[in-house]
């Protein structure tokens, strides 16, 4: 027998009796997988794609409505997240927005972006600049006194800068002339206040043809207006 196969006999009776080449016994195996006996997550059997999120009211099951509007109230784009607060819907809105605008052979891009404190997402809202559109959100919401701790300097204090100018605060106080009323129309006047479809596909399709609505009627109110 070569050298080189009594090493590799001695190998496996070492190997057989649990032990490494220097002695040393291997460690005990692991355990098998024990699954818990109660599942870590739950999930809604009505509609799995929705989630538990936290509203003005409580936690609730379902989806949190995007709409972004231009200055005639006109709804550009309308989608669903599964997120609250709104941090990290800015771009995606906006990016929504340029291909509506886009697929309907308008040339003309939004120029000023205007959203809520929960909106505030940094490195979007440099990209967006970087790239032509300014983007005017402040960086503490209206309820709380004075600014965020660690908020203060740099791009924050700059925002603020420009959201007390004449007009920097003139164009961000239209915010709330422009967006609040198209929620508040479709909820209070229109009667909804909750979507009805299951499925993230299906309920977005519920939610664009609620806006889509909502463009029509301001349409055939204008032309009213108009005759």
């Amino acid at each position: 027998m070569s050298r080189h196969s009594v090493r590799r006999a001695a190998a496996s009776v070492d190997r057989a009796r649990g032990r490494m080449k220097d002695g040393r016994r291997f460690g005990r195996p692991p355990d098998p997988y024990q699954p818990p006996a109660v599942p870590q997550r739950t999930v809604n059997l009505t509609d799995p794609d929705s989630r538990l999120l936290k509203g003005l009211r409580g936690w609730l099951q379902g989806y949190n409505a995007q709409a972004l509007c231009n200055d005639r109230q006109i709804v550009l784009a309308a989608e669903i997240s599964l997120t609250v607060p709104d941090f990290g819907n800015l771009e995606p809105m906006l990016d929504a927005a340029k291909r509506e605008l886009q697929g309907a052979g308008i040339d003309a891009r939004p120029e000023t972006v205007l959203a809520d404190a929960g909106y505030w997402h940094q490195p979007q809202m440099e990209r967006l600049v970087a790239a032509g559109t300014q983007v005017l959100i402040p960086p503490d919401s209206g309820k709380r006194r004075g600014s965020r701790p660690g908020w203060n300097g740099g791009f924050y204090n700059f925002m603020r800068s420009v959201l007390d100018t004449e007009l920097g605060g003139g164009l961000y106080r239209r915010r709330q002339q422009l967006i609040e009323p198209v929620f508040a129309n479709t909820k209070h006047n229109r009667g909804i206040t909750r979507l009805h479809r299951r499925g993230r596909a299906a309920v977005r399709t519920e939610w664009r043809l609620i806006t889509a609505t909502h463009n029509l009627l301001k349409l055939h109110r204008h032309q009213l207006a108009a005759a």
